[in-house]
């Protein structure tokens, strides 16, 4: 089978386009899953905000601590410039009368008594303060902890269609940048968004408690600037979502094409990654500059407010210490509860500002949360003492989508221990039955039995372990050769996988590496051929020792020694299973015990090679044009 029936039948289209089922769960689009378009409003900030505080109601004893600290810590801070006040005004008043003679001059005993007691307050102030920093900065990992496992069992519950039609570096976004957007904000912008409104409300009692008509000369610029705060805000929430988004898809692309390399060069397809690139990174560039330019704007705008009230309670209150309404110490302090009142305020701006940018981040990791599962596994599940390998598929039926069948009427019945090779012209859905086998995807209708039971008797962890599977593409991780073969049976010694790899043909060419087993391979697995590879993948198969096999034509990359040595690897494997060999090459499959030959999702014929050959049908032909293209290859 080729890469380009593997992506065929995959996507369930003949074109390797995405699956239309993305699309009628998200409506129409006109790009990538997952894309934010230009000009698309903000979703629900609300809903999510709701999600994300039911998430944090786990930590809801050591927020309330946070709480409770973050006020006690506003509380001596608010209180200091009273005090600080008092003693203002008693060295005013010690300095007058001085200078008119009427009195014994500055109580400094009463001035050092203030400055101690404003020494321990700000003491106090800080120790509260750092230890809510130190209970946040643990709530906040705890959640980045909490979503990203989350996030990855989520994964191992999703089918196989999800993953068809999303980047997969759409999903990485999320792991990474989203949960690490929510992560700032609670150890950061929530605590500090606590602080200031403890602040705010701490300092709006200081200051009706100096002059409520100086408090009043203050607040009359509040309202313009939550007014100025609200369209700012509003012109910066949907650039915040398309940040967010666009973020996503250019990790995705870097992804994919790095991934992807050697392919994007052998077709000269630089110049259109590039381009690709480009036009994502144009757009994170233009919707991050105008988020953040947004998002800044909002300091300038408060301090400036703030400015024009500190003007306006700097005339008001000379006018009223001149009338002797209100001592020189309490303007001090008034003034600087203004500065206390517009700073905090601006930070809730700011605040205000990163929760939009927080919320589209919290809504990509619950919108992934919520995506829907595979069918729940079976309440009762089935458990054999053996298998003996008897398969049966009834009447299967199956489509990756209600205008996309692939599988019409497949029927098949397969005796323990036979070798069943399924043929085809590429698109004829051979791979698919394969993955219906597997329950990587659930049939639309009919019925798959192992030994006379639906497959959806057993957990799928119990189903697929019963199967051995070798693939076309071999994949292989970035570890030693000793741990990879390992993959098949974790609890497996050295020895049994050395004995594996030797029944797999493998242990020659691993003794011929530098390290042997301890051999580590790349992350793309370049340092070893395709051939190795494929030996590798059957050690492991064969140090899983399954109840049956499934073969994905192993031995079309290969040169023609490697293929003979693959080839008695397999054939060493198959002694006694059931075996499902999905063919390309028609040559490698003439001792299968039976042959299913499909073409357009029906199985049309079904025989051995001699018997089908015999027939002169559709098998024949597909035979004899392999072996006529291999006589005009070698005449030429």
């Amino acid at each position: 089978m080729t890469t380009s029936e593997s992506n065929q039948q995959r996507n369930g289209s003949p074109n390797g386009k995405q699956p239309q089922y993305r699309r009628q769960q998200r409506g129409p689009q006109h790009g990538p899953p997952g894309m934010m378009m230009h000009g698309e409003k903000a979703r629900d900030f609300k809903g999510t905000m709701r999600k994300l505080l039911v998430y944090l109601s786990v930590y809801k004893v050591s927020i309330g601590v946070v709480l409770l600290f973050a006020v006690a810590s506003t509380v001596f801070s608010v209180a200091g410039p009273k005090i600080l006040g008092k003693a203002t005004t008693k060295l005013f008043e010690g300095m007058v009368a001085e200078i008119s003679g009427t009195g014994s001059g500055i109580d400094f005993d009463y001035i050092g008594h203030i400055l101690l007691i404003m020494t321990g307050l700000y003491l106090l102030a800080a120790l509260f303060s750092y230890i809510q920093g130190w209970v946040m900065a643990g709530v906040s990992m705890q959640v980045s902890y909490r979503f990203r496992q989350d996030i990855s069992q989520k994964i191992n519950r999703m089918p196989l269609q999800y993953f068809d039609g999303t980047n997969q570096g759409e999903v990485l976004s999320r792991i990474t940048n989203d949960v690490d957007t929510v992560s700032q904000t609670l150890n950061q912008s929530l605590m500090q968004l606590i602080t200031s409104i403890a602040t705010v409300i701490g300092v709006l009692i200081m200051m009706l408690s100096i002059s409520w008509q100086m408090t009043l000369a203050a607040l009359l610029m509040i309202p313009f600037s939550f007014g100025l705060m609200g369209v700012v805000m509003g012109a910066s929430q949907k650039y915040f979502r398309e940040q967010q988004d666009y973020l996503g898809h250019v990790n995705g692309h870097v992804e994919e094409m790095y991934g992807g390399h050697q392919v994007v060069k052998a077709f000269n397809g630089e110049e259109k990654s590039i381009q690709q690139f480009d036009a994502y990174n144009n757009t994170l560039f233009h919707s991050a500059w105008k988020s953040q330019f947004l998002s800044g704007m909002m300091m300038p705008i408060m301090m400036f407010i703030g400015n024009l009230s500190y003007v306006i309670v700097c005339i008001l209150g000379g006018w009223m210490a001149a009338s002797n309404r209100i001592t020189v110490g309490d303007i001090q302090a008034f003034v600087q509860y203004v500065r206390m009142f517009t700073q905090p305020l601006g930070q809730i701006a700011n605040i205000a500002n990163i929760l939009q940018q927080t919320a589209a981040a919290a809504e990509r990791v619950f919108e992934f949360l919520d995506e829907d599962e595979e069918i729940a596994e079976t309440a009762n599940p089935l458990h054999l003492p053996t298998v003996t390998g008897h398969v049966e598929f009834k009447h299967v039926r199956f489509g990756y989508s209600a205008d996309k069948v692939i599988i019409k009427d497949f029927s098949a019945d397969v005796q323990p221990g036979q070798k069943i090779a399924i043929v085809g012209p590429t698109g004829a859905g051979k791979t698919t039955m394969v993955k219906l086998l597997m329950r990587f995807y659930d049939v639309n209708s009919g019925v798959i039995l192992i030994d006379g039971h639906n497959i959806t008797a057993f957990t799928r962890n119990d189903l697929r372990s019963l199967f051995g599977m070798v693939l076309q593409d071999a994949w292989l991780y970035n570890d030693t050769i000793m741990e990879n073969v390992r993959y098949g049976r974790r609890d497996a010694t050295d020895d049994e996988v050395i004995a594996a790899a030797t029944a797999a043909r493998a242990d020659h060419f691993i003794r011929t590496l530098p390290d042997g087993y301890d051999t580590i391979l790349n992350e793309e697995t370049t340092n070893i051929s395709q051939g190795q590879q494929q030996l590798l993948t059957i050690a492991r198969a064969i140090l899983a020792d399954p109840d049956m096999l499934i073969l994905d034509e192993a031995t079309s990359s290969v040169d023609t020694r490697t293929e003979i040595l693959i080839q008695q690897a397999m054939d060493h494997l198959m002694q006694g299973r059931t075996s499902f060999v999905i063919a390309h090459r028609l040559s490698t499959i003439r001792n299968a015990d039976l042959i299913l030959v499909m073409n357009e999702g029906d199985i049309v014929e079904q025989g051995t090679h001699k018997d089908l050959l015999a027939q002169g049908g559709f098998y024949a032909e597909l035979y004899n044009s392999q072996f006529d293209q291999i006589e005009i290859s070698n005449a030429a």
